[in-house]
């Protein structure tokens, strides 16, 4: 695999970072193909260094108090958003998948993409460090701030109205359907005991998004 572009477009060093972002784009669907690593333990660390590194930024750039600094955090940082940064350098292209995985279109699957984002990462961080990770979060991330902060964060919007009415919401996986990599999740969501949205996506994520939706629109009707 090719990685010079995307070397390029990191600004890290090739022969430095290659064995480390190979294994950080490696999907388990290739891992078990191949019976070698994959990159779910480089995932966990860059999920974390992801955080740091907004955490950072905001904490420095912005007045807010915490609970606002931690939603703005939450909302740069959720699937949706790292998929838009991720494709500012074109990373599904890169990524090893299975077979099976790559026929059923997972190359577009934004919870594999997004988790091949941080996985890269954290390939940055245990190779050079903070400093060159936040440099590279810097330049990927930041462009493209403004653009996801104004991402509808559905079950966001939600939770506030529910909490000012002083209601209890939950929401519940109801449904899961396919293969194990190419699963389809349907959500439901409840104010207090009564069902009020249903959704339906392709991580339970998105599922539960559409079923804030749902409500939301249900309640402006």
């Amino acid at each position: 695999m090719d990685l010079t572009k995307l070397c390029l477009d990191l600004e890290v060093d090739y022969e430095q970072i290659k064995s480390a972002l190979t294994l950080a784009l490696t999907h388990s669907s290739y891992g078990n193909e191949h019976h070698t690593e994959y990159n779910e333990r480089l995932e966990y660390l860059g999920d974390a260094v992801l955080e740091l590194c907004m955490s950072t930024y905001l904490y420095y750039n912005y007045s807010h108090q915490e609970g606002v600094l931690t939603q703005k955090r939450a909302q740069a940082v959720r699937e949706e958003a790292l998929d838009i940064y991720a494709q500012k350098i074109n990373l599904s292209a890169y990524l090893l998948l299975g077979k099976g995985e790559e026929k059923c279109g997972g190359r577009n699957n934004k919870a594999i993409i997004a988790d091949a984002f941080e996985a890269v990462l954290g390939a940055i961080y245990i190779t050079f460090g903070f400093k060159k990770v936040y440099s590279v979060f810097s330049k990927i991330v930041l462009p493209y701030l403004n653009e996801v902060l104004n991402i509808k964060d559905y079950k966001s919007i939600f939770q506030e109205e529910m909490q000012s009415e002083k209601r209890n919401i939950r929401y519940e996986i109801v449904k899961e359907s396919g293969p194990a990599n190419d699963k389809f999740f349907e959500a439901v969501v409840y104010i207090d005991d009564l069902i009020y949205g249903h959704g339906q996506g392709r991580t339970k994520k998105e599922a539960e998004q559409q079923a804030a939706k749902e409500a939301l629109l249900k309640r402006a009707k």
